[in-house]
C-alpha cells in the first residue's frame, strides 16, 4: 500500500523579507512618535503622602515648572536645543528636543500647600502629603 505525503508549500522568503523591511523601517524612521517623548513618570502612595518621579534628562532646574490646580498637578520643561556646525554631518536625531509636559488628576486628600520638589540627576521627586480626611459634616433637618 502506498501513502501519498503533502507537504505544505512554506516559502520563508517573503515572511523574512517583510520581517526585514519592518526592522529597518523602524530601526531608521526618522518620525519621533508621542509616545517617545513623553514624560516617563512613577507614582506611589505611602501611608501618609504620596510620591511622583519625573524623568527630565538634560533639563535645567530653571527649565522646569510644576503648577497645581483644581487638584492637577502639571510638570511642564524647557528643552534647550543644542548647537551644531553648520559642516557636521547628522546620522540620527533621536533624542527629544523640545518642550515636555505631563499633567495628573491628583485625589482630593493631597495637602497642595506643602507639596516638596527637588531635582537630583535628571528626575524630579514630588512629595505631595496627605491631609487628614475631614469628617462628615451632618445637617440638621428644620
Amino acid at each position: 500500500m502506498t501513502f501519498l505525503t503533502t507537504r505544505r508549500n512554506r516559502n520563508l522568503f517573503p515572511m523574512m523579507s517583510s520581517m526585514f523591511d519592518d526592522f529597518l523601517s523602524n530601526a531608521f524612521s526618522d518620525e519621533q512618535s508621542e509616545s517617545n517623548r513623553m514624560m516617563p513618570m512613577d507614582i506611589h502612595e505611602r501611608e501618609k503622602e504620596f510620591v511622583v518621579k519625573a524623568n527630565l534628562p538634560g533639563i535645567k532646574k530653571d527649565n522646569i515648572k510644576v503648577s497645581v490646580h483644581d487638584n492637577e498637578l502639571v510638570i511642564e520643561g524647557k528643552q534647550e536645543a543644542e548647537k551644531t556646525d553648520k559642516d557636521d554631518t547628522v546620522y540620527r536625531y533621536e533624542r527629544f528636543k523640545g518642550d515636555y509636559r505631563r499633567a495628573i488628576s491628583l485625589p482630593e486628600v493631597c495637602d497642595l500647600d506643602k507639596v516638596q520638589a527637588k531635582l537630583e540627576d535628571g528626575v524630579l521627586n514630588l512629595t505631595i502629603p496627605k491631609k487628614a480626611p475631614t469628617p462628615a459634616k451632618e445637617i440638621k433637618i428644620g
